[in-house]
């Protein structure tokens, strides 16, 4: 027996012991969800609506921020406050300044390459790739591919509160004059860390 076969029997047993009476017995593969004991599930919650996100969709709304654009496939709202998924359109040689977040943030490279700085430490991060940055670590990224790169970012909280909007996921960023840009920055620095920007 595997180590992991091993690990898989112990945690079954485990969960019988936990629940005699409402538990079923686990003879399948370990990831089945039909296997878990119905305790541990709470009801379905049938005012939750399914969701399908389309990045070029009518419902997709588009923020630039940091030179970039994100587009918003999953809001807080679809997910009970759960969480938000971000597809993120990075031109090359753009990504957000220095800065914090008090949420956990995960990435997944889809296209392109980033040089990530985690706490001072540089990576690069190649297409494929899926990184998580824990709260409150000081980062940043920059993508140093020759076109545009485009990560999918699972995080808490969605850009409501930053950002312009833009028509499209593939638009530029608005032209902005400097006063705007200023505006921009000290927006983000009276947010705190919700928004990040205060490293």
């Amino acid at each position: 027996m595997s180590g992991d076969e091993a690990n898989w029997w112990v945690r079954a047993h485990a969960l019988q012991a936990a629940f005699p009476k409402r538990g079923r017995r686990m003879t399948s593969e370990p990831d089945n969800a039909s296997t878990w004991p119905s305790a541990m599930i709470p009801p379905d919650d049938p005012k939750r609506q399914f969701t399908i996100a389309d990045p070029d969709g009518p419902r997709a709304r588009h923020v630039s921020v940091s030179g970039g654009t994100y587009t918003i496939l999953v809001t807080g709202g679809d997910s009970a406050g759960r969480y938000c998924l971000i597809d993120m359109l990075v031109p090359p040689g753009s990504g957000p300044p220095p800065h914090r977040h008090d949420f956990e943030e995960m990435f997944t490279l889809l296209e392109g390459e980033l040089e990530f700085t985690v706490r001072g430490q540089k990576s690069i991060i190649h297409a494929g790739s899926t990184v998580n940055v824990p709260a409150n670590t000081p980062r940043f990224y920059k993508n140093i591919s020759g076109g545009a790169a485009r990560m999918l970012c699972a995080r808490r909280r969605d850009r409501k509160t930053i950002g312009d909007p833009v028509d499209a996921r593939t638009a530029p960023p608005p032209n902005l004059t400097e006063q705007e840009r200023e505006q921009r920055r000290r927006k983000a620095r009276e947010l705190g860390p919700n928004t990040g920007r205060n490293t």
